[in-house]
């Protein structure tokens, strides 16, 4: 089977306003831009270059939400990263992160530092912060290029595109055009007027209009094929990224497509029916619940995935809608309905739904970065556990059992820090480990009622809740 080389995938990482966006507009300004009519006429999630007659193909939207399917999903999308840091800020918190995931996907990748043009700008502290995090730099002994730029004035943009070429060059990147297409989803939407769509890339073969195509999750015949500037192609080579008409429904980011010889072939590759993995719905605590409305698939995958990371105690998030497109009024009577809070991201919100919301007094949020929507998540559930922290007040040792009748108990004990109140509730502690919980009926001291009982004094309670033994300890708040 004869081997040819196809142009490299590239995907662009790193902190939140390190300039992800600003580099590829750059690049498309250079390239595609000034180059080409009309420029870019839809988003697709992906676009293609051409550099010294050599293609290359970026991920589009920095910090691709693509990037959080492949890690979910085990599928390697992009061939190369772009790991962009502020020349003027350098490493940060979601720069480690981002060099751990380019890692976990052994990513052969380049650093931007990007911002040169700034007076603060010090590309010598990005190199050293850089090796303190265990990236070692070409000119330091190491196998990672790095290269200065500025979005800005655009210096340094064809030294970067000169670089992923020569990366390219050395990873030999090499496919077969022969045999039938497969490669990956990167993008994909349901459009109000056309229906299920969906951005591939063929990493192998060659995608036609005709042919019946197939993930883990949908299948379909190929209608039509668009380029990102809207332009139709009857066909599709390794690499290059197509809008594709024609699956039965949305299929998930990061899927595997292949190429079927008969519908019925594709629709029994359908073995598991993927479902996305929403936030566990848990049954204890108080619920923050949510309606996310997003510009694609990809976006709202992204979110949910980076919603689920966040530590969720007392209180957490219950997603009771996840669409792509604008909020609507049957959002907000929803959210009504159920004290939910709507995030839009990347979505419009008209002044006639933004009325609506006022006057049934939702909570609509608009986002146009995940980082920013995540920050304002973590902010409002850090403000619900508050209110539900159970501060303690004090602890006692269960002496003696006196009297058990249903769910009512009478023990005695001694306080050993704080002190108890009648009215308290507690948990119990049974070697170390909770094992429910109960509140404080009466409170006795010296067979007289009492409103509290301080530490180091004896005293009777008459209990409701988890039964107590002899050697407990009750926790009081």
């Amino acid at each position: 089977m004869k081997k040819i080389k196809r142009p490299p995938i590239v995907v662009i990482l790193g902190h939140v306003d390190h300039g992800k966006s600003s580099i590829l507009e750059a690049i498309k300004d250079i390239k595609i831009i000034e180059k080409e009519a009309g420029g870019i006429t839809q988003h697709i999630g992906a676009y293609e270059i051409e550099h010294e007659g050599k293609k290359i193909t970026f991920i589009d939207t920095p910090g691709h939400e693509a990037f959080s399917a492949m890690r979910s999903r085990g599928a390697k999308i992009a061939d190369i990263a772009i790991l962009v840091i502020a020349a003027d800020e350098g490493v940060k918190e979601q720069t480690k992160e981002a060099i751990s995931h380019i890692k976990e996907y052994n990513l052969p990748f380049i650093v931007a530092a990007n911002k040169i043009d700034k007076p603060t700008a010090d590309p010598e502290r990005v190199k050293r912060e850089l090796s303190q995090v265990g990236v070692l730099l070409e000119e330091m002994g190491g196998d990672v290029p790095f290269v200065k730029v500025s979005a800005k004035t655009k210096k340094g943009i064809t030294d970067l595109l000169e670089l992923i070429l020569l990366v390219a060059e050395m990873m030999n990147l090499e496919t077969s055009l022969e045999g039938k297409a497969e490669g990956e989803v990167i993008e994909a939407f349901l459009d109000s007027k056309r229906g299920p769509l969906a951005t591939l890339i063929p990493k192998k073969g060659i995608l036609k209009i005709g042919d019946i195509i197939g993930t883990f999750s949908t299948f379909g015949k190929v209608k039509s094929l668009e380029n990102f500037q809207g332009e139709r192609m009857e066909k599709v080579f390794p690499s290059s990224p197509a809008l594709v008409l024609g699956f039965e429904k949305v299929p998930l980011i990061g899927e595997k497509f292949k190429v079927f010889n008969t519908l019925e072939e594709a629709k029994e590759n359908i073995k598991i029916e993927e479902t996305k993995e929403k936030i566990p719905q848990k049954k204890e605590g108080e619920p923050i619940n949510l309606i996310l409305k997003g510009d694609v698939l990809g976006s709202l995958e992204a979110i949910e995935s980076s919603l689920r990371e966040i530590p969720q105690k007392e209180a957490f998030f219950k997603i009771l809608e996840s669409r792509v497109g604008e909020v609507t009024e049957n959002d907000v009577i929803l959210a009504e309905e159920t004290g939910a809070f709507i995030f839009a991201f990347r979505v419009k919100v008209s002044k006639k739904i933004k009325e609506l919301a006022l006057e049934k007094r939702v909570k609509i949020m608009e986002f146009e970065v995940i980082y920013e929507l995540i920050e304002k998540a973590r902010e409002m559930l850090e403000k619900k556990e508050r209110a539900f922290t159970k501060e303690e007040k004090g602890r006692l040792k269960v002496l003696v059992v006196f009297r058990k009748e249903k769910e009512r108990e009478i023990i005695g004990g001694k306080v050993m820090e704080g002190e108890v109140k009648k009215g308290n509730s507690f948990k119990i502690l049974r070697e170390d480990k909770e094992i429910g919980e109960g509140v404080v009926l009466n409170l006795q001291k010296d067979k007289k009622d009492v409103d509290k009982v301080e530490k180091g004094k004896e005293c009777g309670l008459l209990i409701k809740g988890k039964e107590a033994r002899e050697g407990d300890i009750l926790i009081f708040y």
